[in-house]
């Protein structure tokens, strides 16, 4: 059957997220730029969108401050 399980790193899932967010190029030009199927930089995708609010959370337990506009 085939080879060895490829593995990549965290800052190299971020480099494709990051490009598929940016819009530039399709799923399939940047599949095929960075040597990945293209459910995977869509997942890649999904998954930087739906943890990015979590970047900017206060860890200190305090209520976060309301926007007035």
């Amino acid at each position: 059957m085939g080879g060895k399980r490829r593995r990549f790193s965290g800052a190299f899932k971020a480099k494709v997220a990051l490009a598929a967010v940016r819009g530039d190029k399709t799923t399939a030009e940047l599949a095929s730029k960075f040597g990945v199927h293209g459910n995977q930089v869509s997942a890649w995708k999904k998954q930087l969108l739906a943890g990015a609010a979590e970047l900017f959370t206060d860890g200190r337990g305090r209520e976060p401050a309301t926007c007035s506009k």
